[in-house]
């Protein structure tokens, strides 16, 4: 087994520090900020995804692209990786395996953030029956939600398995107690189902290697584009609660990613989240862990408790 010098003796400032983490669909939101939360507990990422300076994938966005996440990481005090890839690509993901085995032999930490469906859910998938959505789109969503992380994690596990504790990290739309409820739409539905199956599997499967399979959820998130879609900024986030009132309880992209990279430096993860899923709220309440403006919010209890189940209380009853 392949080991750095750091990871026998942690920094408690940097307790990621020798760790080898991939973030695979780190270009934005969730992905981007969990692979800089992750370097800033010290750790080397290697950051994925389909945008780069001369390319734009087919989400449409070229604000964002994977070269600035590794730089963010790399600023943040890690050291940031890009790694330009479509995991949809067997070869593509086959030759990011095979540098980082070249690189440093193992992976101690696989994130599986891929998605890019937003622009076909708002555009043909949610409010329609399956039998109504153009059978492509649906395809098209689960080929990003679902197939991209199979193939991620059937060609990344043998490395990953090499470390003296893996963690594979799941993320998704949801937890297994809110997904009780239809998501809407069928191939939404499976698509963000899927990644809590997948860590359930995995978390039987990766026991044996004292490792641990998890999937997270953040809540109502405040990425760049769903800012964009509400034509506000980080800055003046709460003038979108006018148009959207559970905009009220969003939260920032690194509320989660601070989280996980909790979570990443727990010696006893395996016993408490190994195949679970689990929100950026209640991994917060364990970790002790805070948004960006201080505050701790709940969505999934605030949508559980108020939208849906009709109780009179504020968004700030949740943070």
């Amino acid at each position: 087994m392949n080991q750095d010098t750091d990871t026998q003796h942690p920094d408690p400032n940097h307790p990621l520090a020798g760790r080898i983490a991939l973030v695979a669909g780190a270009t934005r939101g969730a992905g981007r900020a969990l692979a800089v939360e992750l370097g800033r507990a010290g750790a080397t990422v290697y950051v994925t995804g389909r945008t780069t300076r001369e390319q734009v994938s087919e989400v449409g966005r070229a604000t964002e692209t994977i070269e600035e996440t590794a730089e963010l990481v790399t600023a943040a005090g890690g050291t940031g990786i890009a790694v330009p890839t479509d995991h949809l690509d067997e070869d593509r993901v086959r030759a990011l395996v095979d540098r980082i085995e070249r690189d440093h032999a193992r992976l101690d930490i696989l994130v599986n953030d891929l998605w890019g469906g937003e622009h076909l859910i708002a555009g043909s998938v949610f409010g329609k029956k399956s039998w109504e959505t153009p059978l492509a789109d649906g395809l098209r969503v689960l080929e990003l939600g679902v197939r991209s992380h199979v193939i991620t994690a059937a060609l990344a596990l043998p490395l990953l398995v090499r470390s003296d504790a893996p963690l594979h990290v799941e993320v998704t739309d949801g937890t297994a107690r809110s997904n009780r409820r239809y998501r809407e739409n069928l191939y939404y539905d499976l698509a963000k189902n899927a990644p809590i199956r997948i860590a359930f599997g995995l978390g039987q499967e990766l026991e044996e290697y004292g490792g641990t399979a998890i999937a997270v959820t953040p809540g109502f998130l405040r990425s760049e584009q769903m800012l964009t879609h509400f034509g506000v900024t980080e800055d003046n986030w709460r003038e979108a609660i006018a148009q959207e009132p559970a905009f009220a309880i969003a939260e920032s992209p690194h509320y989660l990613a601070r989280a996980v990279a909790a979570l990443a430096a727990d010696p006893d993860r395996a016993a408490r989240w190994n195949g679970k899923s689990t929100s950026s709220g209640e991994l917060a309440k364990v970790y002790g862990v805070r948004d960006v403006d201080g505050s701790r919010p709940d969505a999934w209890a605030y949508f559980e408790d108020v939208v849906y189940g009709g109780k009179d209380a504020a968004p700030d009853d949740y943070r």
